[in-house]
């Protein structure tokens, strides 16, 4: 066998098995928007780290991540990032996935009493009840304003959603029967 070949599988096995994984660890840490508090402005705002780059420097031992995108930016480019110490303090914690997940946790639709239990965000995402009485939905909801949001609005189950969104856009085609009265057939 060629020693160089033997070689080269070796660094390859050690990346594969060493490096590889600490920098998908890394990723996972390091992805989604996050909801801090500006230490400047002591406002909620939204970021995004740089996972990739975090990644990359994972494997240097590397454990600081940088902000890609900030809701203060363009404006405010070139602050110090000092939010990022928040991060350290509670790495999931102030991941807006896990602030919204935790807020439904235990949580009823307004509507129709069905209780949260596994969040289901790619398909039957829940939505919001507004005081207004209309759904809400995430894509809606600016990140910086989550607070405000999530104290004056209602949890709202994917079913409910669906339903209040299709009476709201074909009023015509919607008929409303009391609760509790079974149909009558001739």
């Amino acid at each position: 066998m060629n020693p160089i070949a033997v070689l080269g599988a070796i660094v390859a096995l050690g990346v594969l098995y060493v490096a590889v994984p600490v920098m998908l660890d890394a990723y996972r840490r390091f992805r989604g928007t996050r909801l801090l508090t500006c230490p400047e402005t002591h406002q909620p705002v939204a970021i995004e780290l740089n996972a990739t780059h975090a990644a990359l420097r994972a494997i240097a031992g590397e454990n600081q991540p940088a902000v890609e995108q900030c809701s203060r930016w363009p404006v405010h480019r070139d602050c110090g990032q000092e939010c990022l110490s928040q991060i350290q303090d509670s790495p999931d914690g102030c991941r807006v996935r896990t602030l919204v997940t935790n807020w439904y946790e235990g949580r009823s639709c307004v509507l129709c009493g069905v209780r949260f239990a596994t969040m289901h965000w790619l398909d039957h995402r829940p939505a919001l009840w507004s005081p207004e009485g209309t759904v809400v939905e995430w894509s809606q909801v600016a990140t910086e304003t989550l607070p405000q949001v999530l104290s004056s609005h209602a949890p709202l189950c994917w079913n409910c959603s669906v339903a209040e969104l299709f009476r709201a856009t074909n009023p015509g085609l919607v008929i409303d029967r009391p609760a509790g009265r079974a149909a009558q057939h001739p």
